[in-house]
């Protein structure tokens, strides 16, 4: 997301502890914004007023004075200045993958000093619910590698990349529908790979299943309507001011055919130049486990 011509970037980042917070401040700082963590919410607009250049800063349940009502009042009153571009960035992970990650660091939840740390998770998604349902970018970061949430904070926020930024995003409609989508597309009724004992374990990242999917009748007809109807809309979303647009395509496991589609979708549209970035939100399931991972945030 570039920002407007003389208008400063405000980005407030916030979410569940260990959903990665501090990584997407960290990539933000990297792209040139001041970030600071937390400052005591009565300061935020005495803060944002006075910045110089692009500002991000994290804001959670342990900032001095929190409630989600204040961050939102905070958050009205930055968009009546005409020289701001705030946004509300909230990041979430399921409880597993936090419970694993506090693990993995031997800290406490904030929120659970003298008790275990489901007890603070639970308390925190209460508190800071109202700001998941108000936020702009609503990022779960439970399956999702560092590079990559870097790679996709730098589309949306960095200035040297101008234009609609996409992002593909494959996902299981049993782990239910991606909250971030603009635009979802059902591969659910093409020939599933998971009952051929031999393609079960491979993913749409595999030629095999490629080809597979590929002899289903309908599978041509369906692709390039759905790839009609998203050339038709890139150029709608660019007039409309749009800066990024969220395009998820959905199967049964997350594994077969909706990666496949996002990875065909992503080489049609990267060739035709929109910048794109495939993310298969299931991905820890089926592929080998990759660096980087996101820890403690």
């Amino acid at each position: 997301m570039s920002s407007t011509p003389d208008r400063l970037q405000v980005v407030l980042v916030s979410g569940l502890s260990g959903a990665g917070k501090n990584s997407i401040l960290r990539a933000l700082e990297d792209l040139g914004f001041e970030t600071v963590d937390n400052p005591p919410l009565d300061t935020l607009e005495t803060l944002i007023i006075q910045a110089q250049r692009n500002l991000a800063i994290g804001v959670d349940a342990r900032s001095r004075g929190f409630s989600a009502e204040s961050v939102l009042e905070a958050l009205t009153k930055l968009r009546a200045y005409e020289g701001l571009e705030p946004s509300l960035v909230y990041t979430t992970a399921n409880d597993a993958v936090l419970i694993r990650r506090y693990s993995e660091t031997r800290r406490r939840h904030p929120l659970a000093q003298a008790g275990p740390v489901k007890d603070g998770i639970a308390l925190e998604r209460e508190l800071t619910t109202p700001l998941a349902r108000a936020a702009d970018w609503l990022l779960d970061t439970s399956t999702l590698p560092l590079p990559k949430l870097r790679g996709m904070v730098e589309m949306r926020y960095g200035a040297t990349s101008p234009g609609l930024a996409i992002s593909l995003v494959s996902f299981s409609y049993a782990a239910g529908l991606p909250p971030e989508a603009d635009l979802i597309f059902d591969a659910r009724f093409l020939r599933n790979p998971y009952y051929e004992t031999d393609l079960r374990p491979l993913s749409g990242l595999d030629a095999a299943i490629g080809n597979f999917i590929e002899q289903d009748a309908d599978f041509a007809e369906y692709f390039n309507k759905v790839l009609s109807l998203v050339e038709f809309l890139l150029p709608r979303f660019v007039q409309e001011g749009k800066k990024y647009a969220t395009m998820c395509v959905g199967c049964t496991g997350g594994q077969h055919r909706s990666v496949y589609m996002v990875e065909k979708l992503s080489t049609h549209l990267a060739q035709q130049g929109w910048r794109v970035i495939a993310t298969h939100r299931e991905a820890a399931k089926f592929l080998a486990p990759q660096p980087g991972i996101i820890g403690k945030a």
